[in-house]
């Protein structure tokens, strides 16, 4: 599974709705890094950090992972279809946002599209009056979440296919169906796997999705840099394990692109398959990816399949449940809101209001952020959110803590973005401090906060 993206020319064209996203187009002048700002729509993705995309058509029934075109559409015929079932499990996990994929490598369309009987039209499913889109759509919408697409561009079986410009006028149909006749839609995914050597008219197919959906954030990997408004991290293994900077310099662009991670819960495995439990990752591993995607300033993508009745294992649905309570458990209480008093500019980093910040002084370009506590604390995990509107500022720091009458950094690096999660060997403090050794501009913090893990020894970050 490879990813794709989408560009700020055609956004430009409705620049009175909405603020572009990209310049597409030709390089325009090199910009510095440090004046590229993302855009609303960006950062309020940014803000979801966490959520699952949903594998499941006739792969799901063959057990198989990738379709080669050829299945029966009558193998498409789930016995207790429940969207609902799996969006309750999602929500418990912690995800704020579902992207279904429509059509996978195979061709095969989970709607009744115009465009193909290839699709559950031709399934037992509810005599061929389904629509997996829309139900999904609506789950998730009613259980508080969002929705987005997937659409794959590579089509293995359609015809038209073998013509590029036949199959280009195809796919955009498709997705101005998709585009058109489900809501907002969060994300569009532009996965490029299988398409080596081939191009499509991706000019023509973002200016489809910005005439239906101007604010849809779209995923694809840097080989569609003008495209995309947000990057593929570059690996599946669920982490971002580099220094992760918003602004991404590709053969002359520069533009603001956070990056996504994508991974499976089950290991190596998108699409359901039988007797396989022991693939199910464990909630370490899922923490452990958690924490290096959404905790080096990423979006994580976790990957979940139904099952071929329709609904989550048990042990899947579990396991995503598991997760968030963990999660909610580890990140629950910070331990510096047992601090003395402190003035409105620190109390904007301790507060729990993501639409604050402490701001260091104007022109600055070091400044610190301190804590005193009542009494000592003892903490392993620091998290550090950075105020990303006027851009990613901050590019070292560390977090200091005071022992034995000095100051002794506990963490040095680089790099904030939308969250940093630092761990570390057990430290106890009176006072703890952000210090910000080299920023571009004042530096802006939403949130500092410390916790007590206790898990063990220190990850490299």
């Amino acid at each position: 599974m490879t990813h794709g993206r989408a560009t700020l020319r055609q956004l430009r064209k409705t620049a009175l709705l909405v603020m572009v996203l990209t310049t597409g187009g030709r390089p325009a002048q090199a910009q510095s890094a440090v004046d590229l700002k993302p855009t609303p729509q960006q950062t309020e993705w940014q803000d979801l950090e966490f959520g699952v995309i949903l594998h499941f058509d006739t792969n799901t029934f063959l057990d198989r992972e990738w379709g080669d075109g050829t299945a029966d559409p009558k193998v498409f015929n789930p016995t207790a279809f429940d969207p609902n079932q799996w969006m309750r499990a999602i929500k418990a996990s912690g995800a704020k946002y579902v992207v279904l994929v429509a059509k996978h490598h195979d061709g095969f369309c989970l709607w009744p599209t115009s465009q193909t009987d290839y699709s559950i039209k031709q399934s037992p499913w509810k005599s061929g009056k389904g629509d997996v889109v829309r139900e999904v759509s609506t789950a998730a919408r009613e259980n508080g979440l969002k929705f987005g697409i997937y659409l794959s561009p590579w089509d293995r079986h359609e015809p038209k296919y073998k013509d590029p410009s036949a199959y280009d006028k195809y796919y955009n149909a498709e997705l101005q169906e998709l585009a058109s006749s489900y809501g907002d839609l969060v994300e569009l995914w532009l996965d490029g796997a299988g398409s080596t050597g081939r191009t499509y008219d991706f000019s023509t197919i973002i200016s489809t999705l910005r005439t239906y959906q101007p604010n849809t954030i779209v995923f694809a990997d840097t080989g569609l840099f003008e495209y995309g408004d947000a990057r593929w991290a570059g690996n599946e293994s669920g982490k971002i394990e580099y220094q992760n900077w918003n602004v991404v310099d590709r053969l002359g662009y520069r533009r603001w692109r956070p990056a996504e991670a994508d991974t499976p819960l089950r290991k190596l495995h998108w699409f359901w398959h039988p007797n396989d439990e022991g693939s199910l990752k464990t909630v370490d591993e899922l923490l452990d990816s958690y924490e290096n995607v959404v905790g080096h300033g990423g979006q994580w993508m976790l990957g979940v399949a139904p099952d071929n009745r329709g609904l989550l294992t048990d042990g899947d649905a579990a396991r995503l449940r598991e997760l968030g309570d963990t999660i909610r458990a580890r990140y629950s209480r910070n331990l510096l809101l047992d601090h003395t008093q402190v003035d409105a500019n620190v109390a904007n980093a301790l507060d729990s209001d993501l639409d604050t910040f402490w701001s260091a002084p104007d022109h600055s370009h070091v400044a610190t952020l301190e804590v005193r506590l009542q009494k000592p604390i003892t903490f392993d995990r620091a998290q550090t959110m950075e105020w990303l509107i006027e851009g990613q500022q901050i590019q070292r720091y560390s977090i200091d803590a005071w022992e034995n009458g000095r100051w002794t950094p506990v963490v040095v690096s680089s790099a904030i973005g939308h969250r940093k999660i630092d761990s570390f060997a057990p430290v106890t403090a009176t006072r703890v401090r952000l210090n910000i050794l080299a920023s571009t501009g004042e530096a802006r913090i939403r949130e500092f906060s410390v916790y007590s893990v206790g898990d063990s020894a220190p990850k490299p970050r």
